[in-house]
């Protein structure tokens, strides 16, 4: 198995301290220019809610990055904790060449 060394960051402390504090936009503010609800991007930045194809594209237009940006965040973050999760399933699941 894969083993990822550290936890990745969720794209929600991402979006928080990379994009949203230094630019002082408010999370009322990115909701509004979104079209989507303050709850939609406080669940994202309280790690709550993982970033969707659709809000890939909102956030890759308004700030000027791509969706693959967020989506890779959102995957690699995603995979991190279900292989922590599974562990026990995975470990247990032999490679093709060691199939008897």
């Amino acid at each position: 198995m894969i083993e990822l060394q550290r936890e990745p960051t969720h794209p929600g402390e991402i979006l928080k301290e990379e994009f949203l504090e230094p630019l002082n936009i408010s999370q009322t503010k990115l909701a509004k220019e979104l079209h989507t609800s303050f709850r939609a991007i406080n669940e994202i930045i309280n790690t709550k809610r993982g970033i969707t194809t659709e809000m890939a594209l909102k956030l890759a237009k308004f700030f000027g990055t791509t969706p693959q940006l967020w989506l890779n965040l959102q995957n690699s973050y995603d995979l991190y904790r279900v292989s922590k999760k599974k562990s026990d399933v995975l470990d247990s699941i032999h490679t093709i060449g060691e199939v008897a």
